[in-house]
């Protein structure tokens, strides 16, 4: 059994549709016993409304949070622990998710759908800022990655949770993710799926969405792996400086000269700030360990948040609690009323 998490924001049009569709592909794969949830995320129209008729469990947000704040809180409420996300708006094949499940139960941590086609690849605009956005990624993470923030996505919710204060509440989710689980040695796998025309207006705003993404990955980078990072604005300081000692020699203006010196001199502060960064983070992390475990056993990458949740009581627990408390309250407010 799954849970499959659908964020939507005044998507009319298409998800009831959406709905429909994946109970299908559940019932045809025999997945019953499934739960759909929509998170509506403040829609101003009857988003929900045609949600709710169409079968699935409905969370709403008073007014907009974002994409990604919608994927926690659909997450946090499932049932289930393997989840499935998608779209609300026709673009992902759902027919694609039994094959993401199957290849969720050979030992993946997540598995995700990797797109293609004519509509991929339909915006001359699109398709350079997201090679730009995958260089980036794919030199923070070490490996290929075939699509950085595809929307339909399988993996457990007892492995995200641990992620959930690494990752981003906006449209860069699905980025932050990919990044969190590439950069603590999480086993990922793609599988190619076609790429469907979008029903109704996107949502996303070209350059500031893509600002904000590249915002987040040299966050996220400089969090994993800082020296890496680094290393990368040391050598493009000592590139511009060796360019400089170059004209130095062709146009004899010494002014070239001593700008190189400086960019060397530069470099050496830079990739000294990035051990310095490394050091931190080993810090950090040796605190965290401390603070959780009481020892300095080491846990993966963000195991404070599932430890935490496993220490809290449960609701059943905390109602006893109270009503012991009450009990003792009363108990010592009797022998009071009896010397009164």
């Amino acid at each position: 059994m799954i849970s499959v998490v659908v964020p939507a924001l005044n998507e009319q049009d298409e998800i009831g549709n959406t709905v429909a569709r994946i109970k299908a592909v559940l019932a045809g794969a025999g997945l019953d016993g499934s739960e759909i949830i929509v998170v509506d995320d403040g829609s101003a129209d009857a988003t929900a409304a045609r949600a709710e008729q169409a079968g699935a469990l409905v969370l709403r947000h008073p007014h907009n949070v974002g994409y990604g704040r919608s994927l926690k809180d659909g997450i946090a409420a499932a049932r289930h622990d393997l989840i499935v996300i998608n779209d609300a708006d026709g673009t992902y094949p759902v027919e694609a998710i039994p094959e993401l499940v199957a290849s969720m139960h050979k030992g993946f941590d997540m598995v995700v759908g990797a797109r293609t086609g004519e509509h991929y690849r339909e915006s001359l605009l699109k398709m350079p800022l997201r090679r730009i956005l995958r260089w980036i990624v794919e030199f923070t993470a070490g490996r290929s990655i075939p699509d950085i923030n595809s929307g339909l996505r399988a993996f457990r919710r007892s492995i995200i949770l641990q992620y959930y204060d690494h990752l981003c509440d906006t449209f860069s989710f699905t980025t932050s993710m990919t990044l969190a689980y590439m950069m603590t040695g999480r086993f990922v796998a793609y599988v190619p799926i076609d790429y469907n025309k979008r029903v109704g207006r996107s949502k996303v705003k070209l350059f500031r969405d893509s600002m904000k993404t590249l915002q987040y990955i040299i966050e996220a980078a400089i969090y994993y792996n800082p020296l890496k990072m680094f290393v990368l604005m040391a050598c493009l300081v000592l590139a511009a400086s060796f360019v400089s000692f170059v004209l130095a020699l062709v146009v004899q203006l010494t002014v070239f000269f001593f700008i190189g010196v400086g960019g060397i001199i530069s470099s050496v502060i830079i990739f000294s700030l990035g051990l310095l960064a490394v050091l931190l983070r080993q810090i950090m992390m040796k605190s965290a360990r401390i603070e959780v475990h009481g020892s300095e056993s080491r846990p993966s990458d963000g195991a404070s948040l599932a430890k935490i949740e496993q220490r809290e009581p449960s609701p059943d627990r905390r109602s006893s609690v109270v009503e012991l408390a009450s009990d003792a309250s009363q108990a010592s407010a009797a022998p009071n009323q009896r010397l009164g």
